[in-house]
């Protein structure tokens, strides 16, 4: 009977995972690698943590003035609620200090491999060899990507030849050096929009290009943080088309119809585009602060032309026209590119490999990052489970084969890059907990928080569950 009396432990791989990136997603990759006792180290191009949000990070596309679009008790990391002393929507600098409290708070420092910039990813018969910048190479076990994809910038190409300035927004710092001159906005996204605002506030002569219209969102609704007011009409259960007009209604309220500015009426319903986050273009479009044109067409000289026929003279054009999603490291045949994105299940799990991740190629309604620190969770649990718990992770295999989750919440998203990576937060949310229970996980941290993120979901989803 002794020989039969225990089973031989399961073999472990000794080799780390690789993270590459040390900004919001990195580091909830690394929390919950390290949570389950699983070797890691993360490769950062970066001196430092905060990916975007820290502005002397080369790659960051943030500037001078920027705000988070969620609130500080949204905007946290269930793990670590920011601080109460921050603001309700905290600067720039303030959140890539939060960050690297995060870091310091979990021990996270040790295990990243600073001013590493990794140039290839090779595919191994079983794991991944990463090779950075200063020649270091090394093995492992499975790749998790967390790189981002809010900072190769999308330039959109025109005919014709412009003479004065462009630069992108990722480029853009304060609207100091705009005193004076002739702007065009392209682009009506958040970003665009503030620096509409901003450029509004040194010179006379401020444009935004719109292709279409869009919804805009308060910051504020009785006082308090847009995404925090909900609380009550989600309480109510109110059928989902009652929700959806209550909710149109709050808005017309809240700030008016977008023609009642001169801005174009949306050709959507709210939440089938990003919203926008922003009660200030309107107010300066209503006061002929901001001038609202189409599309641009061609370039001549200093001049636009826009879509409807007119032109005008500007001096500097800045393109809010957003990002692309660039992963230079990995081979194209590795990642499954569908529309300008990885087609990967949940957009976090390979459909090739079972080794190979991304984590936060994420854009919903509510907070980043708790929503990449649950979604990193799975990951964790996942490669975990491959390695102590084999049935689960076939049951995650298998469910994942199928591919039969969906993440939309019903919402028909419009056929734009902006919505390459949209899916509905309370749908979500509950799809990656379902799939956390599926590897046996639990996620105890949003067990004792479930309201934050859902009350700002609520909001932007009219009561729908």
């Amino acid at each position: 009977m002794g020989e039969f009396s225990s089973m031989p432990e399961p073999q472990v791989d000794p080799r780390p995972v690789a993270v590459i990136g040390a900004g919001p997603s990195g580091l909830a990759s690394l929390k919950n690698l390290s949570d389950l006792n699983i070797p890691c180290v993360a490769y950062e191009a970066h001196s430092g943590v905060g990916g975007i949000w820290d502005i002397g990070n080369p790659r960051s596309s943030v500037y001078q003035n920027t705000h988070t679009i969620t609130s500080r008790e949204v905007t946290g990391y269930a793990d670590l609620p920011m601080d109460r002393g921050l603001p309700a929507y905290p600067r720039h600098d303030q959140v890539h200090r939060y960050l690297r409290q995060y870091a310091e708070r979990f021990n996270l420092l040790p295990l990243i491999r600073f001013n590493s910039d990794v140039t290839q990813v090779e595919r191994l018969t079983d794991g991944w060899r990463v090779t950075t910048a200063d020649g270091h190479s090394a093995e492992h076990r499975a790749l998790i990507i967390a790189n981002g994809h809010n900072w190769h910038p999308h330039m959109p190409a025109f005919s014709g030849k412009f003479d004065g300035e462009i630069l992108h927004s990722r480029d853009y710092t304060s609207p100091a050096g705009l005193a004076g001159k002739r702007v065009l906005v392209i682009g009506a996204g958040n970003s665009g929009c503030d620096i509409a605002v901003e450029a509004a506030g040194v010179t006379d002569h401020v444009a935004i290009s719109m292709r279409r219209g869009y919804y805009f969102f308060p910051k504020f609704i009785f006082g308090k943080p847009a995404d925090q007011v909900s609380e009550s009409s989600q309480n109510l259960r109110l059928p989902a088309p009652v929700a959806r007009a209550a909710y149109r209604t709050m808005l017309k309220l809240s700030i008016g119809s977008p023609e009642q500015f001169g801005l174009p009426k949306p050709d959507h319903e709210p939440l089938e585009s990003p919203p926008i986050v922003n009660s200030l273009l309107p107010y300066y479009c209503a006061h002929g602060r901001v001038k609202v044109r189409k599309a641009p067409v061609r370039f001549d000289g200093k001049f636009v032309e826009f879509s409807d026929g007119t032109s005008e003279e500007f001096d500097t054009i800045i393109m809010a026209t957003g990002f692309r999603i660039h992963i230079p490291f990995v081979g194209e045949e590795h990642l499954d590119w569908n529309k300008g994105r990885p087609d990967f299940y949940l957009l976090a799990f390979s459909p090739r490999y079972d080794d190979l991740f991304i984590a936060g190629m994420t854009d919903g309604t509510g907070g980043h990052f708790p929503t990449v620190e649950l979604q990193s969770r799975v990951i964790a649990s996942y490669l975990a489970a491959r390695e102590h718990d084999p049935e689960a992770a076939r049951r995650f295999d298998e469910r994942k084969r199928r591919r039969d989750v969906d993440i939309t919440g019903g919402i028909k998203f419009l056929d734009s890059p902006r919505n390459l990576t949209q899916f509905e937060l309370l749908t979500y949310l509950r799809v990656l907990r379902d799939h956390l229970s599926l590897l046996g996980g639990r996620d105890t941290t949003y067990a004792q928080r479930p309201s934050l993120l859902e009350q700002a979901a609520a909001l932007f989803s009219g009561g729908r569950k």
